[in-house]
């Protein structure tokens, strides 16, 4: 079993990454890992997460009240976001939160990435949504973010930046780092002329090969409400299914499809 300073160190190697890659300015994003029901570890405010070693890491329970912080460090107040993932997503044992420039460009011009433009994208990510514009520190991004986590794994922050979640640490990374180059090769095309989407058959066949090869997390090919009721996926409904649906309702997936399934039925006149 790894030990809470192999995570710590784990936590400060990934800060090094997602600075180095230039993903993060001065003391932006935050990390944090799941370690039981009520114990995870998270990055401090004020500091960059460049330079970060063991001891700045602090603990906190699933309020995000401090468990443990040494001396001039204390969790970030975006922890009430990383602990409403960990609450709505079980199998989530990492959070990473961070300002990928292409990724929070498309967050800031209000377009989210839905276009199916390459496999591996199609394949890992599915779709990324924007949650709506929340103010920093309040419980209005968490509220923001709530409604989309049944369904993706990555989301944009509206005017703000980008938050992925996965089964790792390492996973949960590689969720953010796909985010960004999807969002640069979707900027780079779009100054070409434009992308050559893959066609809705081309996009299927790929949701095939994620299923059979079993991989976790919410996806589009076996979650999305749309999708189980027979219409078009996240990939052409712009990131929007399911999550309207249920903003102000509180629904649950089942209610979702079975209200999409009345409109399709109700479409058909039966």
């Amino acid at each position: 079993m790894v030990s809470e300073y192999e995570i710590k160190k784990q936590i400060c190697e990934i800060g090094k990454r997602i600075y180095d890659r230039g993903m993060v300015a001065s003391n932006d994003g935050n990390i944090s890992v799941k370690l039981n029901d009520n114990e995870f570890l998270c990055t401090p405010t004020g500091v960059s997460k460049g330079f970060m070693t063991p001891e700045y890491i602090c603990k906190v329970d699933a309020e995000g009240k401090v468990i443990q912080a040494n001396p001039g460090f204390r969790p970030s107040s975006e922890i009430k976001m990383h602990m409403r993932v960990y609450k709505n997503r079980p199998d989530v044992q990492s959070v990473v939160h961070a300002h990928p420039m292409y990724a929070t460009a498309f967050a800031i011009a209000g377009v989210p990435l839905t276009q199916p433009i390459m496999p591996e994208a199609v394949i890992a990510l599915g779709c990324v949504p924007i949650a709506e514009y929340g103010t920093p520190s309040t419980e209005e991004i968490p509220d923001a973010v709530e409604k989309y986590l049944p369904y993706f794994d990555a989301v944009l922050l509206e005017n703000h930046g980008a938050l992925a979640f996965s089964d790792s640490l390492l996973n949960a990374y590689h969720k953010m780092e796909s985010v960004e180059f999807y969002a640069k090769l979707l900027f780079l095309s779009n100054q070409l002329g434009g992308p050559k989407e893959l066609s809705k058959s081309q996009v299927e066949r790929l949701y095939e090969i994620r299923r059979q090869f079993g991989l976790p997390g919410k996806h589009p090919a076996n979650l999305c409400p749309n999708a189980k009721a027979g219409l078009p996926s996240c990939h052409s409904c712009k990131g929007t299914c399911g999550a309207t649906l249920n903003a102000d309702s509180g629904a649950t997936s089942d209610d979702l499809v079975a209200q999409i399934t009345k409109k399709v039925m109700e479409q058909l006149g039966k």
